[in-house]
């Protein structure tokens, strides 16, 4: 059970700390509720350009690292479709440094001409490098083009295009900043070696003083249901075959994401899993293959990927897939099966709890969900799942007219239908 106490500033910033002392550390996590989900579809890729402007410095910390590493810590920050997310990690007794440090990033982000385009150019330079220049570095504009129709979701983290982020005006910076990069917007997570009121104290020091922005308020269309199979093959954009499916699944805040998560594990999570063994193993049909979950706050994908090994054509690797999805559909999951990826889920989830950073951050990201007391329920939650849930969620999701089907053909000539 991991304890915390939990409390909101007078300008809304929702504060956790949680102590661990068998740790010298001290985390220090701000989530920002703002991803690309929130962006305008002319100008996508603005989250992920805030997380590199967010290092560009303020005129008390011109180099947001410097600080950090003479107070023997260090730092990172992650952006996806729902949050951006920054952390840092420094031996307990230098907490203040970094409070201070976030502290001041959050107030006090200047943005420039120069720091906009230097950033600019390296969120650019990293879509072509990601996206553009590595092999099914794309997937991700397609699949979400294809299951996604009205819902932000339909373009990735990196942006549809780099004009978007590469023609950003100054003024479209500081307006989306002063959107969604304030107090009331925000999570900070304290855990580590530290006394609750003392880094209460630390906190109302740093963050107390700083004005609540203006209510987010979000109008996000609903995603409705795909009722017909979209597929797109991709001509001579990769050096070697491979195809892609992706099926609508619950959101993360739906008791359904729980079963839905272990039915991912069951088909391709380790080499017991049943793509892996039957298809890898067994038949040597494929190369590779995955099956994972996004896992985002509002409907997302299950995402099944595999590589034909070569003589296995593309059209013979996905009714291969579609076969064993049947016989899921079909037959259900064992006990013994069940069991086993549950297991296997709780000793990872019991594993992650070992880190005061990644405690830090799942209590971040839960409380943006609404529920903290997530991070203490979700193995029970995993196991309350029985067989017949599995079941009906695999006669549900793996249908043809809910899946989106994206194949890279090394030679076959592009083509689209269904979309």
């Amino acid at each position: 059970m991991i304890q915390y106490k939990r409390f909101t500033l007078a300008n809304g910033l929702r504060v956790l700390i949680h102590e661990d002392k068998s740790s010298p550390m001290a985390a220090v996590n701000v989530c920002y509720y703002v991803g690309a989900r929130d962006e305008s579809p002319e100008r996508t890729g603005f989250a992920h350009l805030f997380e590199h402007l967010m290092f560009g410095g303020t005129a008390a910390v011109p180099n947001f690292d410097d600080p950090l590493q003479l107070a023997g810590g260090e730092n990172n920050a992650f952006t996806n479709n729902d949050i951006t997310n920054f952390y840092d990690l420094v031996p307990a007794n230098n907490l203040e440094v970094a409070l201070w440090v976030e502290s001041d990033r959050m107030a006090n982000m200047t943005f420039s001409r120069k720091s906009l385009n230097t950033q600019r150019k390296v969120v650019v330079e990293e879509f072509k490098e990601t996206c553009l220049n590595e092999p099914y570095g794309d997937v991700w504009h397609h699949l979400s083009d294809l299951a996604y129709k009205v819902h932000p979701y339909r373009w990735p983290t990196i942006g549809k295009i780099p004009e978007h982020v590469s023609s950003a005006k100054l003024s479209e910076v500081r307006d989306f900043h002063q959107k969604y990069y304030h107090p009331n917007n925000a999570v900070l997570v304290v855990a580590g070696n530290v006394v609750t009121e003392e880094a209460l104290a630390l906190i109302e020091k740093w963050f107390g003083h700083l004005p609540a922005g203006p209510p987010v308020e979000r109008i996000i269309p609903a995603e409705p249901p795909q009722k017909i199979l979209q597929q797109r093959i991709l001509n001579g954009t990769a050096p070697a075959d491979a195809l892609y499916l992706a099926f609508h699944i619950p959101s993360r805040v739906d008791l359904d994401f729980y079963s839905v998560d272990l039915l991912s594990d069951i088909l391709a999570n380790g080499p017991s899993s049943r793509l892996y063994r039957r298809l890898l193993k067994e038949q040597e049909l494929f190369s590779a293959v995955d099956c994972y979950i996004s896992g985002t706050i509002d409907p997302g994908l299950l995402i099944i990927e595999a590589k034909p090994v070569e003589g296995v054509s593309i059209s013979q690797a996905r009714a291969a897939i579609w076969h064993e999805l049947e016989l899921l559909k079909a037959e259900g999951v064992d006990q013994r099966e069940l069991e086993k990826v549950k297991n296997k889920t709780e000793s990872h989830l019991l594993f992650s709890e070992l880190s005061t950073l990644n405690k830090a951050i799942n209590l971040a990201f839960f409380e943006i969900l609404g529920n903290a007391e997530l991070i203490n329920q979700e193995a029970q939650l995993y196991r309350r799942v029985t067989r017949e849930e599995l079941q009906a969620q695999a006669q549900r999701i793996f249908v043809a007219e809910n899946c989106s089907d994206v194949a890279y053909e090394a030679a076959a000539l592009a083509e689209e239908v269904g979309a």
